[in-house]
């Protein structure tokens, strides 16, 4: 070895300084080494000399160039590649990689055997993801297994893309010599295909999905789930034996986990998940784990027998306006409910997807994941109310409380606190403090004004630009009968917010009204935890204050912990300063109380795009759009991060879709502007930019949009005055400047930075 460390050294001196062994195998010796060029540690890789030379230069270079492409967080990339004639006449084939910190997982394997399951699973969800990604560039990796995959820093990374692909196309034999005397040709005996140990050239992705199988096995058994004294030993059991069980060894582990496991590991390739994307999807899933969820619980969230959904209450009345009533009994409800400490409750999104459907309350319960659902009805004649309610018990279907409240409709808010009063006690859900006086609290003393604040949070849920303009005439009708009715001042600073982030409105227009009526209600209402969230957007998006946004996002989730739209805002607002862990915290906890929320979802999706991570993007996108295929936000930002990920064709497609659905509107034909660049459509942006420059005659359109789209034309120059215009305006994503990646052409330039600094982000967490 240190042999061919000299050799390999005086090859590529004008290159690398090879300072130290790292570890070698039956494939190659790895070496730690500086980089002289760009002054950076790398790993070098050096093919041992006779498979270098059955293998073949030209083979093995145009496969490591083909790995060298991927471009994914969870695949270690290739830095370069090369062939290096040696002092004594010999050559070495070679390829750099990062070096990375940490340790291989067989390392990990060797220390402590098995691993916690939900750390499996995460190991195994992110090789998912990055063997999906390869895949949908034809590239198979063929021989996944232990030493292939690295941790560090808390996350898994794949390597060695190509080289098991190179071995795949040798002479006829070499594939045989080395699976029965190495075991290293086409893959590794334990964690090698049915179809590769059959000698198939030709494999698919399933054959990556089938080795990743065995890795999930072995991290939660300890040893792989066929194994043997001889190569041949174990590619006979994985014929003939059946797949041992994993709960055999371990049996705390889920049916739902082993059923996963044993899938991976189907002999027949089509009984194997269909894609590795898929099996990620499944690896995602909270029935996986005993204990029903990923996440480490926070100090609000429920114990066995303590989280609810509040499923949205029939309206059996006659007219169909108190549809909105029956709605607002719901909302108001779910509200009160959520700030009972201990008690976790499902948010509005999520419990109104089952609106109208006729399902089972266990199946809806398994879906919530819930302990309890609370169903009823609301009947309103005149000035009179039926409001019946029923508490269910999901596991047996059995009814563990019910009531029903016949009184004036004035009495609305005083049967909200008695049906959330009787909930927590049902539950045994101790109240404290005030909790233990009212619950719910009457926001006015005008059933009308009340009534019409329903219908404009109706119309807000609903998000599109003529519904939120809806929405703020029903709150402003409000206001217009009870002035002093704080929420519905909440009301209409949510709506400027929104408005203002849609550019439906100019941002100098929506947010300081946003921020005018989010003060007056807490004016009226210091304890108001809706009115904080819209003064914490005003603060990010609008003045770009970072301190004022930070402290109003925690007080709005330090008043009510179980306000989705809250945890969700403040993800947002991590991630546009580069904090992008602590904003995937927050994300999780607002789709752990909203998981049927496409917007949640959607949201997710935009925080992986901004940390970078285009693959988990375009998952959680997805996800939203099977909830909600005319969802507008998420076509958006999968498209964003197809871009990323060079599919243009899938871009372009997104953002025409998006524009469809959005009927043209403006955002939709910006982000569809800068996907034509991009793709080579240089006209049809050239067009989309002329048609968005007419319309800011008329009406606003963001500057930071069309510098945007000059950027993907590679107009760099006028990008920039585009961006110094958007700053002067104002520009709400102007907030992005910091992690947009269709600014990377321009970032760095002395310009940028002094915007960086303008808006308080130069000294903040950098882009990785």
């Amino acid at each position: 070895m240190d042999d061919l460390k000299h050799r390999l050294q005086a090859a590529l001196s004008d290159r690398y300084a090879v300072q130290r062994e790292l570890g070698h195998g039956g494939m190659a010796t790895v070496y730690l080494a500086h980089d002289v060029k760009h002054d950076r540690q790398v790993a070098l890789k050096v093919l041992h000399p006779d498979l270098a030379a059955t293998l073949g230069t030209e083979r093995f270079l145009r496969e490591i160039r083909l790995a060298a492409r991927l471009q994914h967080p969870n695949i270690l990339p290739v830095h370069d590649s090369g062939e290096a004639d040696t002092p004594t006449g010999g050559r070495v084939l070679w390829f750099s990689m990062p070096f990375v910190e940490g340790e291989s997982l067989r390392q990990r394997l060797h220390r402590d055997v098995q691993l916690p399951v939900e750390e499996a699973i995460g190991i195994a969800r992110e090789v998912a993801e990055a063997l999906d990604y390869a895949h949908s560039q034809e590239i198979v990796h063929r021989d996944v297994k232990p030493e292939n995959i690295l941790l560090s820093r808390g996350h898994a990374l794949v390597a060695d893309f190509g080289i098991a692909r190179a071995l795949a196309g040798g002479t006829p034999g070499l594939a045989s010599l080395q699976l029965t005397e190495t075991g290293m040709a086409l893959g590794t005996p334990a964690y090698m295909s049915p179809e590769q140990a059959s000698g198939e050239r030709q494999v698919d992705g399933r054959s990556d999905v089938y080795s990743l199988g065995c890795v999930l096995y072995e991290m939660l058994v300890g040893e792989p789930p066929f194994t043997g004294p001889t190569a041949q030993a174990i590619i006979t059991r994985r014929f003939t034996d059946p797949i041992p069980s994993v709960r055999r060894t371990r049996r705390q582990i889920t049916s739902e986990l082993e059923q996963a496991v044993t899938r991976c590991l189907a002999t027949v390739p089509a009984d194997r998940f269909p894609s590795a994307g898929a099996l990620a999807e499944t690896l995602r899933s909270r029935e996986l784990t005993a204990g029903g969820d990923h996440r480490t619980p926070s100090s609000g969230e429920a114990t066995a027998g303590q989280s609810i959904a509040v499923l949205p209450f029939a309206n059996l009345s006659a007219d169909p306006e108190n549809e909105y009533f029956a709605d607002g009994m719901t909302d108001e409800l779910i509200n009160a409910l959520a700030k009972v400490k201990g008690l976790h409750v499902v948010s509005r999104t999520s419990a109104f997807a089952f609106k109208g459907k006729l399902e089972d309350i266990r199946a809806i319960g398994m879906r919530l994941q819930v302990r309890t659902v609370l169903e009823g009805s609301v009947r309103r004649a005149g000035r009179r109310l039926r409001i019946s309610a029923q508490l269910i018990n999901v596991a047996d279907g059995y009814l563990l409380w019910s009531e029903t409240y016949d009184r004036d409709a004035e009495d609305v808010f005083a049967i909200q606190d008695e049906i959330s009063r009787a909930i927590a006690g049902a539950l045994r859900v101790r109240l404290f403090g005030q909790q233990q006086a009212v619950l719910v609290k009457p926001p006015t003393d005008d059933l009308e004004a009340y009534t019409l604040y329903l219908k404009g949070r109706h119309f807000w849920n609903r998000r599109t630009d003529q519904d939120l303009h809806r929405g703020l005439e029903y709150f402003e009708l409000a206001l217009a009968r009870d002035p002093n009715y704080a929420v519905a001042h909440a009301g209409v600073a949510d709506s400027y917010a929104i408005l203002g982030f849609y550019s439906a409105l100019p941002p100098t227009e929506a947010f300081p009204k946003a921020k005018a009526a989010a003060l007056r209600a807490l004016a009226l209402d210091p304890n108001l935890a809706e009115a904080h969230p819209a003064l914490a957007y005003v603060a990010m998006y609008h003045d770009w204050d970072w301190a004022v946004a930070e402290r109003e996002f925690q007080l709005a989730i330090q008043l009510n912990p179980g306000y989705a739209t809250a945890h969700q805002w403040y993800g947002n607002f991590l991630v546009l300063l580069g904090r992008y862990q602590d904003s995937l915290d927050e994300f999780s906890e607002a789709v752990a109380l909203d998981p049927l929320s496409p917007l949640k979802l959607g949201a997710l999706g935009w925080s992986y795009y901004f940390a970078r991570r285009y693959q988990e993007a375009a998952v959680e996108c997805r996800r939203a759009l099977e909830l909600d295929p005319n969802y507008v936000v998420a076509h958006l930002w999968l498209g964003l991060a197809s871009e990323q990920l060079g599919r243009f064709a899938q871009a372009v497609e997104e953002f025409e879709e998006a524009a469809r659905i959005a009927g043209r509107s403006v955002s939709s034909l910006a982000f569809l502007g800068h996907a034509y660049a991009i793709a080579g459509r240089a006209d049809d942006a050239r067009s989309l930019l002329d048609e968005l420059m007419r319309l800011r005659a008329s009406r606003y359109v963001s500057a930071y949009d069309l510098a945007a789209i000059h950027l993907g034309l590679g107009d760099n120059h006028s990008g920039s005055q585009w961006l110094e215009r958007a700053f002067e305006e104002r520009a709400h994503q102007m907030a992005w400047l910091k992690v947009d990646p269709r600014l990377d052409p321009i970032r760095g330039t002395a310009s940028f930075d002094r915007l960086l600094e303008r808006m308080n982000l130069a000294d903040l967490t950098p882009v990785p």
